[in-house]
């Protein structure tokens, strides 16, 4: 059975108990915001569940980390079906136990936590969905499952809360928390001295994903990119949580580059760079709350891509572009994904100084849609009222 939170003399038999399930890195930053403004309201609470270092931080107990949860596609999914059953068959046993939670909080992750939401919906225990799965670009079908299955939904961006209430699903937006933390936090010249880069010339910032099988994916098409652009800008690759820094050395060793790895600073680095490539996820929508101009670089397996292709129904894929309705920012996806491309598309931003302007204004909006301070706290106030 997972552990449940840590033992104090001030928790008590009855004690509300509210279970977590993030998938991955993202999803992780996410409940822990929302672990944290649950704390604020209710010290009382126990929390655990399935997540990873920033919940911990945050007071959720887990020993099942989302290292062993995350897969990456559909192929991937395959090859660990086995894992993931294990932790679904945990995750029912803390439903049937004599503590089971009061309220479940699925965060994203939908192949699996849909999964999860109708064990518990059998069981009684109400379902809060933080973080909607994209539902609205991709197998719309299972909006069906979401309403059948989830008492309540917090969605992220403003636009999915208009789509589940055309399909009876109560969602609510209240701002996307981790907008309002994302800045740098210290001055340019401080970053660069930091993490070794020159005090003068641009910057490329290199984000290839929060997943293994991502980070091999792409650093290797970005580090390409960088060779045909060595002459014209330094670059740093912004390391996510769980990546293991020695998998990363011995890819750039393997490109022969002399490229800077930047641990636990990725804001600050996206403040200072010129240009940024960067793996389709949260990530994109962090690099364009900085106001940072990149580029959206995805690659998957060649099944997985032949099925999002026949159902994907969205004129993009970066969210930047997906929240704004427009074209602002590059993306190059499977077979356009080439070093050559993404070299031409970072140094149109380097050479054309007008043109990264322009894009720079244009992704401010992204932040004006987004901020609404306080979004955490109030996603918990809405969570306590389904805890029962």
């Amino acid at each position: 059975m997972i552990a449940p939170a840590p033992a104090n003399a001030a928790v008590a038999e009855d004690a509300r108990r509210v279970f977590f399930v993030a998938g991955e890195a993202s999803g992780d930053l996410q409940a822990a915001r929302l672990a944290t403004a649950l704390r604020r309201r209710d010290p009382r609470l126990v929390l655990a569940g399935i997540g990873g270092s920033a919940m911990r931080d945050a007071g959720v107990a887990t020993d099942v980390d989302i290292g062993e949860l995350s897969v990456m596609g559909i192929a991937e999914v395959v090859g660990a079906l086995a894992r993931v059953r294990r932790i679904y068959r945990r995750i029912v046993e803390e439903l049937d136990s004599p503590r089971r939670p009061q309220l479940l909080v699925l965060v994203d992750f939908p192949e699996f936590n849909l999964l999860v939401a109708r064990a518990a919906r059998r069981r009684g225990v109400p379902v809060l969905y933080y973080v909607s799965p994209q539902v609205w670009a991709w197998r719309r079908g299972r909006v069906r499952k979401i309403r059948d299955r989830v008492d309540g939904m917090v969605v992220l961006f403003p636009f999915e809360e208009a789509f589940y209430a055309a399909h009876d699903v109560p969602a609510r937006f209240f701002g996307h928390p981790l907008a309002e933390t994302v800045s740098p936090s210290r001055p340019a010249c401080e970053t660069r001295s930091r993490h070794g880069l020159p005090a003068e010339g641009p910057i490329v910032a290199l984000l290839p994903g929060s997943r293994v099988k991502e980070v091999d994916r792409h650093l290797p098409l970005m580090l390409s990119a960088a060779r045909l652009l060595e002459r014209d800008a330094h670059f740093a690759i912004a390391r996510a949580p769980g990546i293991d820094h020695e998998r990363l050395r011995r890819i750039i060793v393997e490109a022969r580059l002399d490229v800077a790895i930047v641990d636990n600073d990725t804001y600050n680095l996206l403040a200072v760079a010129d240009a940024a490539a960067v793996a389709s996820g949260t990530a994109t929508v962090e690099t364009a709350l900085l106001g940072c101009p990149h580029v959206v670089v995805y690659k998957t397996s060649g099944l997985t891509y032949v099925v999002a292709r026949a159902l994907v129904r969205t004129r993009y894929i970066g969210m930047p572009n997906i929240i704004l309705d427009a074209h602002v920012v590059p993306e190059l996806i499977q077979g356009r994904a080439t070093p050559e491309a993404l070299a031409t598309e970072l140094r149109r931003f380097l050479d054309d100084p007008a043109y990264a302007r322009s894009v720079r204004e244009r992704l401010s909006g992204v932040r004006d849609a987004l901020v609404r301070p306080g979004a955490a706290d109030r996603a918990a106030a809405y969570a306590l009222e389904l805890l029962r």
